[in-house]
């Protein structure tokens, strides 16, 4: 048998966008690629609990394939002031499924949970380097309003402080009802 002659399956996979409930926790680790942000995400997960942030999945088969939580409240008033603007933020798809609108989706339906609880703003940062999120963020009609150095830290799943040094630009969208 050669390799033209092994069969192709297509698969119609239903993608389920939802909030994150507790057991999703683990599995935004996504099978230790993001272990380390372990303490980030249970930080908000109590958050979403609290009421502050909204951790939306895109779910598949139980699993959750994409992420996008969104900052309600922030300290910096410019980029989530709990009234009018929300911060996007740890957006991503699996890599095998990046390319087929979960993305777009994760996106679009972040912009009408916003709006739901009375939000017209929308930013999100972007790492100089990431031309594709870029593209995509511009295409949804975002638009860069300020530059920002991206240096925080945050403690790791082993308990050590990590240093993130990943220079962005910070975007924003004005979220129309349609």
């Amino acid at each position: 048998m050669t390799a033209r002659d092994l069969p192709t399956l297509s698969l119609d996979l239903r993608i389920h966008l939802r909030l994150a409930v507790r057991e999703d926790l683990p599995k935004l680790e996504w099978y230790g690629q993001y272990t380390h942000y372990r303490t980030l995400f249970r930080r908000a997960f109590r958050e979403q609990q609290l009421g502050r942030r909204l951790m939306l999945v895109a779910d598949c088969n139980g699993f959750p394939i994409g992420q996008l939580f969104m900052q309600l409240h922030s300290a910096d008033r410019e980029i989530a002031d709990g009234v009018e603007r929300v911060y996007l933020y740890a957006f991503r798809v699996m890599e095998m499924f990046r390319g087929h609108g979960i993305g777009t989706a994760l996106m679009e339906e972040a912009e009408a949970l916003a709006l739901e609880r009375g939000f017209r703003w929308a930013t999100i940062a972007v790492a100089k380097e990431n031309h594709d999120a870029r593209r995509l963020y511009e295409r949804l009609g975002y638009r860069i309003f300020k530059d920002d150095p991206g240096q925080w830290r945050y403690r790791d799943h082993e308990g050590r402080m990590q240093w993130v040094n990943e220079p962005c630009w910070m975007m924003e969208k004005e979220l129309l009802l349609h």
